[in-house]
């Protein structure tokens, strides 16, 4: 494992488990803030310096052009949602866009059934891929990254498993949209939100559903963090709310440092990233994800567990494997 990556997991912290309904979260924490400074996504929308649109007049399922006017890099999240323009994406790796640049960005359609311009640019969105569909994602996008050195995920399995979201919640939204199914939801995710709030000091946490460990996020600046974590809560809590009639079992913490034990054994492929730095992505026994590395230290690291059938990119069947139980 590359230094940098193997050096950040051995000195992460463990807060203390937080606990509300089927979801546990452990917060975790670093001695300092690392590396460059950099806006979230939301902050470059909020203040006018990111524009994103369409490559072109016609359009791109898998891409979009995003405008950054800072003098300062923007971090875009893997699995962040940008609404507008002909249809809502979500990103496909955490991508550092380079200062005052204008980068084409991989992203995965949430929107079937809808390809017509409804605006000229896109917005951000309060959400983040629901996160049994991130795992999913991050082994479709490692798997067409070892075929083809291309970020792409499974587009067809992408729109199978967000109507698998709708069948479950009982959601019918017109245009097949990830972003209703979560509106949807909105007033049961927000008390997930007020109750497993940020703490101060907070760059990552780890994450349980029902007693068991479903998800790993990390950021290298503590304000990165803080203004992300509603949208990384919100994800997890998804999962949550569809598996409602499985007994809920308050997790052990040394689930928490096994998890960590088996990341720093992951085996990883480097990748020239979109914007700044190297996409690593990570593969274990029961692991997989990615860390974006840049300057000599971790920018994000997202990590999920995993079955080996999982492995091949197939989303659809991930999450038929996963059960998409009520």
């Amino acid at each position: 494992m590359d230094p940098v990556i193997a050096t950040h997991l051995s000195e992460l912290k463990l807060g203390e488990l937080r606990h509300f309904k089927r979801v546990g979260i452990i917060p975790l924490f670093v001695s300092e803030n690392d590396g460059p400074e950099y806006l979230t996504l939301k902050e470059a929308l909020d203040q006018d310096l990111l524009l994103v649109t369409e490559v072109g007049s016609g359009g791109s399922v898998p891409e979009l052009k995003a405008t950054n006017k800072s003098d300062r890099p923007v971090l875009l999240l893997d699995g962040e949602e940008l609404a507008g323009a002909k249809q809502n994406r979500v990103l496909n790796t955490t991508i550092l866009l380079k200062e005052e640049s204008e980068t084409i960005i991989p992203v995965s359609c949430t929107e079937q059934g809808r390809w017509s311009r409804v605006s000229e640019t896109l917005k951000g969105t309060d959400h983040v891929l629901a996160g049994r569909l991130r795992t999913a994602k991050a082994a479709s996008v490692s798997y067409s990254l070892k075929r083809s050195r291309r970020f792409e995920s499974d587009q067809g399995e992408m729109w199978g498993a967000i109507k698998g979201l709708d069948f479950c919640l009982g959601v019918q939204s017109p245009t097949g949209a990830m972003k209703d199914i979560f509106e949807s939801r909105g007033t049961a995710l927000d008390e997930y939100v007020s109750e497993l709030t940020c703490v101060p000091d907070q760059k990552g946490l780890l994450v349980f559903i029902r007693g068991r460990l479903v998800g790993f996020d990390t950021l290298s600046l503590t304000s990165a963090y803080s203004i992300l974590h509603r949208k990384l809560v919100k994800s997890y809590a998804m999962d949550a709310l569809i598996q409602r009639k499985e007994k809920d079992l308050k997790p052990p913490v040394s689930q928490a440092r096994e998890f960590l034990r088996a990341a720093a054994k992951c085996k990883e492929r480097k990748y020239e990233s979109v914007g700044h730095g190297w996409d690593h992505r990570l593969e274990g026994e029961s692991i997989v994800g990615s860390a974006l590395v840049y300057q000599g230290k971790v920018v994000h690291m997202a990590l999920f567990p995993v079955h080996e059938s999982d492995r091949a990119g197939r989303m659809a069947g991930f999450m038929r494997r996963r059960g998409f139980r009520t």
